[in-house]
């Protein structure tokens, strides 16, 4: 029987061709199959996802799971404290279809009434804590790609019918067009000139969990595309895509300040403009430092900003922060200091303002 129980697991190991040929030695295999077995089990422990089915079964899940949209699923993860994450467009809407608690033993996920929306990465882990600060377990984690087909949708929705893609020289861009079926066949086009982009699996590649991956942009790639899917049925056209190339150099904000009168009169109305060139994907974030913010002055202070095309297909995010101060009095001569801020650093600029 013994024979028998070693036999009929040997199929399972990833080793069986090699294994074949010597499977007469069964006493002296025995102990390396019951060697590789627990290390094989302390690998698939790692992962602490596990999918609810019928009957109270559990599933462990693969990378990945196909799915028919309106399908309900139970995810669960092992765990007293437990984290999770799932498609950001649930989060944007606060979906009620969509259940997170944390019970004794585990963590659990439900998503009724799933849509080709959902479709996304659903993975959890364990967080360690000591005090108020916590830790991901690394050791502790379990993800998965969740499809949610629908023939009607064969492209995961997306809120806009337009969106910007922006081409970084040193980072690879992604045409994020993704499908509900995994089978689906998708390309990719240009509307001008009318083409199909070559996919080449080297510079420009499909990931079907991301859509298509430009791994080197250049200035050559800019311009409007869309992506094309077929699956049993008329291929469906995705949202277009407007690639624009940026060549911004890295680094702390660009700042400058500028007043519209340095000198002013009393009563006057004045107003500073801090501005910054940069990244179009960077965002910038302002802060000022004025004469009467001691004494609570009230001033109006506006943030905005917009892309603009500084040719030969370059495009520049210029950020301004603009504080406005109407009736000037003497308490708001001095200097006026704006501190700009991105994720390489800030820069602080300073101008002043006097009394006439």
């Amino acid at each position: 029987v013994t024979g028998q129980s070693a036999k009929s697991k040997r199929p399972k190991e990833p080793g069986e061709n090699r294994i074949k040929p010597v499977s007469k030695k069964i006493k002296p295999k025995s102990p390396k199959i019951k060697e590789r077995e627990p290390a094989d089990t302390s690998s698939k422990s790692q992962s602490i996802l596990t999918q609810v089915m019928d009957k109270g079964r559990f599933q462990k899940l693969a990378a990945t799971l196909s799915l028919s949209a309106g399908q309900s699923i139970e995810l669960r993860c092992k765990g007293s404290n437990v984290s999770w994450s799932y498609p950001s467009y649930l989060d944007t809407f606060k979906d009620s279809r969509l259940s997170i608690k944390q019970l004794d033993r585990y963590g659990q996920l439900v998503l009724t009434n799933s849509t080709a929306a959902d479709t996304g990465e659903y993975s959890c882990w364990l967080q360690l804590c000591n005090g108020n600060k916590c830790r991901k377990d690394e050791t502790k984690m379990g993800s998965t790609y969740i499809f949610f087909s629908d023939k009607g949708e064969l492209f995961v929705p997306t809120p806009s019918y337009f969106e910007i893609v922006y081409l970084n020289p040193d980072k690879p861009a992604v045409i994020p067009c993704r499908v509900t079926t995994p089978s689906a066949k998708v390309t990719l086009h240009r509307e001008f000139p009318a083409e199909e982009i070559e996919t080449d699996g080297t510079n420009i590649i499909y990931d079907v969990k991301k859509g298509f991956v430009y791994q080197h942009p250049t200035s050559d790639h800019k311009g409007i595309v869309y992506c094309k899917a077929e699956s049993q049925g008329a291929p469906q056209i995705s949202i277009k895509y407007h690639l624009l190339y940026v060549e911004v150099p890295k680094g702390p904000p660009s700042t400058t300040i500028a007043a519209s009168s340095n000198r002013a009169e009393v009563s006057e109305s004045i107003n500073v403009v801090c501005t910054v060139l940069g990244e179009p994907d960077v965002d910038v974030n302002f802060s000022w430092q004025y004469p009467g913010q001691e004494s609570e002055r009230p001033v109006i202070i506006q943030n905005f900003w917009r892309l603009i095309n500084r040719g030969t297909g370059h495009t520049t995010r210029i950020s301004k922060s603009i504080i406005v101060i109407e009736d000037f009095e003497a308490r708001d001569a001095g200097n006026y200091i704006c501190i700009a801020q991105n994720m390489q650093g800030e820069t602080t600029v300073a101008t002043k303002v006097e009394l006439n």
